[in-house]
């Protein structure tokens, strides 16, 4: 049960770094640079967050209890252009963000073996949760790499600056060695 106690605290972190990255990413644009799409086969950052709101809400509500693909979701009109400024923008992506976690800190251990059923697929816990894993921060690199691009002026970087590894490795190899998940420095720094 220990391992999968640290489990769940070290996915949850590992989301909470996620989601953070791409807050960061978004609050250096101009709002209006959140609905640009550069052609037809690339959404706007706006419409991958709709996305990713509306995958979370329909994953992870009644998560134990119901198939992750709701009835109810319009997996397609989520690729719609339908938010219109960057208040709207951010309480989508909360509502799935706030969906998610309650539904993750609400787990526990002994429930990371039940199965749970996504298009009548069974998946125990941990898969679904490792599914998510790599879908979610796939779209945030999305919104990272969009943000890059659309950004005017200088990028704060959200990693390791260009160049700065040599002195980023000496400032980790000069401190004690330590057990710790690899977000606890890093949601620092994002602050």
């Amino acid at each position: 049960m220990m391992i999968n106690k640290s489990y769940l605290e070290s996915v949850t972190k590992q989301f909470l770094y996620y989601k953070t990255l791409g807050e960061k990413a978004m609050e250096q644009l101009a709002p209006e640079q959140l609905f640009v799409s550069v052609n037809e086969d690339t959404n706007s950052i706006a419409v991958i967050v709709k996305h990713l709101s509306g995958n979370m809400i329909s994953r992870w509500t009644d998560f134990l209890t119901s198939d992750g693909e709701k009835a109810w979701r319009n997996r397609d009109g989520e690729f719609d252009e339908t938010i219109t400024n960057k208040e709207e923008l951010m309480e989508v992506w909360n509502k799935g963000w706030t969906c998610f976690f309650d539904t993750l800190h609400s787990l526990t251990p002994d429930q990371l073996e039940t199965i749970i059923y996504i298009r009548n697929e069974g998946h125990t816990v941990i898969e679904a949760i490792n599914r998510q894993l790599a879908h979610y921060p796939y779209h945030i690199g999305q919104i990272v790499f969009y943000a890059k691009m659309l950004k005017q002026g200088e990028w704060d970087s959200l990693s390791i600056p260009k160049n700065k590894s040599n002195s980023y490795n000496a400032d980790k190899f000069a401190k004690e060695k330590s057990i710790k998940n690899f977000t606890d420095d890093e949601l620092d720094k994002l602050k």
